[in-house]
């Protein structure tokens, strides 16, 4: 039974016409791509999340800046290691700036300024970083039953066109064109339903992220001031 019914599915896609069949091909093509983001993203996401507990284990232990730099050179790719090492490079640049400079004042305020704004600089790169990908299964969510519809309306005129030169106007004459015309709009919906459940659940995480990557920004400009000082 449910062999028959995928293959009725297939044959209406198949007896479609040229226009209908390539909005089901643009349809196939972007649940396709959106479904192999959104699996990527999953991955790359509980990756993330575990090497940042990680990272935050060994930042919160340690409280020894050098030490940290040398202990997270393995999580090299995780957005908050890419934040420190920001901060970090920033800090040893000034430090070493003033060891070279004959006036050994310096001014806080601008130095930490000048830290929090390479911090920052990190933070949206990495958090564009977090969203890539995102804005497709946007796309992807809002547009697939939109385009599906179109395929459904012009499938609907083709059977009506047929009809009207048929001999004799009945409900079998027109139903098998409507139910391939409708066959587009299930695809629509098959592709945009699951975008859009990922795109839900991947803005919720990626504003968790954000979240942990501005308090670390905070954290670290805090520390500095404590070093200065």
């Amino acid at each position: 039974m449910g062999f028959e019914s995928h293959a009725t599915v297939w044959q209406m896609m198949a007896n479609s016409g040229p226009i209908v069949q390539g909005v089901l091909v643009i349809l196939i093509f972007l649940s396709i791509w959106s479904w192999a983001i959104a699996i990527a993203k999953f991955i790359y996401f509980r990756k993330v999340d575990r090497d940042s507990e990680e990272f935050v284990a060994i930042f919160w232990e340690s409280r020894d800046l050098y030490r940290i730099n040398d202990a997270t050179r393995r999580l090299a790719a995780n957005p908050l290691v890419q934040i420190f090492k920001a901060g970090y490079d920033e800090l040893q640049r000034l430090v070493n700036a003033a060891r070279e400079a004959t006036d050994l004042t310096i001014d806080i305020d601008t130095e930490l300024k000048t830290i929090e704004r390479a911090l920052k600089r990190a933070e949206l790169e990495e958090f564009k970083k977090l969203t890539r990908g995102t804005t497709f299964l946007a796309t992807v969510a809002s547009s697939a039953p939109f385009i599906g519809l179109f395929g459904t309306v012009w499938g609907i005129m083709r059977a009506f066109q047929g009809l009207g030169t048929a001999k004799t106007a009945t409900i079998q004459a027109v139903a098998p064109g409507i139910s391939e015309a409708l066959v587009a709009t299930a695809i629509g919906l098959a592709a945009a339903i699951p975008a859009a459940i990922a795109y839900n659940y991947f803005s919720s995480v990626i504003k968790t992220f954000r979240a942990s990557m501005e308090s670390f920004t905070a954290e670290f400009v805090n520390m500095a001031e404590r070093y200065f000082v």
